[in-house]
Parts: C-alpha cells; structure tokens; sequence
C-alpha cells in the first residue's frame, strides 16, 4: 500500500515506524564492512520480514538471504528472492514436503547437526533432480545447535557427502557474542580436518549483528555473514556497541493513555507491541521525545512509564511517543504492517510478509 500523502500524524496507534534513510545507511555500512573483510554478506531477514527490504540487500551487494524458518524462506521466496539459506534442522515429513517443493524454486541450502536429520534429507531428497546442499551447523561457544567438537564436524560432512540426494556445502555457526577468536580457531580446525579428509568445505558461515565492525578478524576462514538486526539496530544492539540509538530505524509509534501520578504515564504499547526482551541498562525501550523516562514495566496492552528524572511537566494524555524497542525482530513479528516513513511522511504502509511464519 502506497502512504497516499499520509502523515505520521494520521497514523493510529500503537503502529511500527520505520525510517528509510536510516535503513538505507544501515544496509550501505554493513555492506561496506563485509566487503572491507573480504567477506560475502548473507543477510538474515527475521529482523525485517519484507521483500522489498531483503531485494534491497541482494542489490547492494549480498550474496542471498537467511531465513529462520520454513514459512519464512516461503513467503521470502513468494516475493522474488532466489537464494536462500535455512541455518535449522528440518525434520518431518509435513515439513520435508514444503521443503522439496521449495528447493524446486530457489537456490537453497540448509543445515544439519545430527544423523536424524541427514537421514530424513536423504529420504526425502534421493532422487532429485538436484541435491539439496547440506551444511553442519557447529556449535563453537553460543551452546544451542551444533555439532560439539571439529572431530564431529567431519564425521557428520561424510554422512552429508555420502547421502543420495544431498551435497555437503560447508560448515555454519552462530557465535556467542564477543568471543571471536575461539569462534575462528574452532572453524580453521574444523576446515583443515575436513580438507584433509578430502572434504574441504564450499561455505564457512557465520556471524551476526553485534561483531560487524570485527567481522575481519574471521577473514581467511569465514566465507559469509549472516547479521539480521543490522538493517535496524535497536536498544539492545546499540547498548552491545554497535552504532548509538541515533540509528535505530524502527520506533513504535504510542500515545499516552493515562498520566496517574506526576511521575508515572502510561503508554497504549504494552509486551504485545514493544515485545519483553530484557537488557543490561534496564526498562523496555527508550523514549525519544523524553530521553530520561524509563519504561518500567509492561502488560500486555499497557507500558508504565517512570517519569520521576524528566524535567518539567513532561508527556500530557495525547501526546504521540516514539519508542525504540529493546529487540527490533521481536517487534516486526508482532505487526501486519509497517510505516515506512521519511522525514514525517509515509511513503508506504508495508505488510509484513512472513509475520507469524514461524513453522
């Protein structure tokens, strides 16, 4: 939907905004620091859902896509991406089904950290008028999925290679924020193991958000990079370094409902519009028009708001609050559409395309 000369004014609340020319320079330097690294950038579309953003990406530079979940690399796929990445273990056959009836659209890859999993891809893949491509997820410190140690790493590729219908494509990780260079030494020993076992790997793919600006410390062993959030960054992503609340693209529009006290107001944007994740400096977002308020708490439907540092009267009932989230990703999938704004006007009222895909 095109704005039509709507205002942000005009917009009822509580409602996702999304500055362009902030996503535009977010998108610029993350490219610019992928290829300063050498490094081919695959983007992680959870953190924004929406095809035009993820053709965006492709056209500034990035090699495809991630996609976190089936339905997700569906609808991306349903808006005219062709290369796409799925970093999670696809097991069932409902699921192994949509998965085939994809791979027959798209350029797709997939990953793997168990036997189970290599034996339900070759079922279904052997055959196939080409293999699905296979890479072995390696947990290197973040202690969620992966295989536990190089050693592993080998002996699952050999499951991979050796499976009809399949094709080993690399190694993939999700790195614990930070510890880079235990990150690095676990994937060069995993590719020399693999080299020398006459298997070295097409792809090494890792990263995320938090340690772009380091991303050149993994140079020689990484291929790509997989970073979500930083098309809009957010309150956890700037406390961890990366950039300042300056480049948050996406606020949640609010208005005040109710002012109880002199030091306490109450937003119409509770946990299902600004998400609960928590982070280090405390309170569930940062209010723009009033940097020293705190959002002390949420219900589902209400923020409270801790007024007590603000100097003045601060906000009345009516006033209209910006809000930048602790957690961007969490926000796009709580909203059907967003207001992708310059300046004051809207330039488009996008419809999260993959919002609630979550199977």
């Amino acid at each position: 939907m095109t704005g039509a000369d709507l205002h942000i004014s005009d917009i009822d609340t509580p409602a996702v905004l999304i500055d362009l020319d902030r996503v535009e320079a977010n998108l610029a330097r993350g490219q610019r620091l992928a290829d300063a690294a050498g490094l081919r950038l695959r983007p992680h579309v959870k953190t924004h859902k929406l095809p035009r953003f993820a053709q965006r990406q492709v056209a500034l530079g990035a090699v495809g896509i991630t996609a976190q979940k089936l339905g997700e690399a569906e609808a991306m796929a349903d808006g005219g991406l062709a290369d796409i990445f799925l970093p999670y273990n696809i097991l069932g056959a409902a699921k192994l089904d949509r998965l085939a009836a994809l791979h027959a659209r798209v350029r797709l890859s997939v990953s793997a950290d168990s036997a189970e999993t290599v034996a339900g891809y070759a079922a279904r893949f052997a055959g196939a008028a080409h293999p699905l491509t296979v890479l072995v997820e390696c947990d290197t410190g973040a202690a969620r999925c992966g295989v536990q140690d190089p050693a592993a790493a080998v002996a699952l590729a050999r499951a991979v290679a050796a499976a009809p219908g399949l094709a080993f494509g690399g190694l993939m990780t999700y790195p614990p924020r930070g510890r880079l260079a235990g990150t690095r030494d676990w994937l060069a020993a995993a590719r020399d193991l693999l080299t020398d076992a006459g298997l070295p790997p097409p792809v090494i793919s890792t990263g995320g958000t938090p340690d772009m600006a380091r991303m050149a410390e993994l140079a020689g062993v990484a291929t790509e990079w997989r970073p979500g959030t930083y098309i809009y960054s957010d309150r956890m992503q700037a406390g961890w370094g990366h950039g300042t609340l300056a480049d948050c693209a996406l606020t949640v529009l609010t208005t005040v409902v109710s002012r109880p006290t002199p030091a306490r107001a109450v937003l119409d944007a509770g946990s299902k519009a600004l998400a609960a994740d928590p982070v280090a400096s405390g309170g569930h977002g940062h209010i723009v028009e009033h940097p020293a308020a705190v959002v002390a708490a949420l219900s589902e439907e209400h923020a409270v708001v801790d007024l007590s540092a603000v100097p003045g009267p601060g906000p009345r009932i009516g006033d209209r609050l910006r809000v930048i989230p602790n957690h961007a990703c969490v926000v796009s999938n709580l909203f059907d559409h967003v207001h992708l704004i310059r300046g004051e006007r809207v330039e488009e009222v996008a419809r999260v395309t993959s919002r609630g895909r979550l199977g």
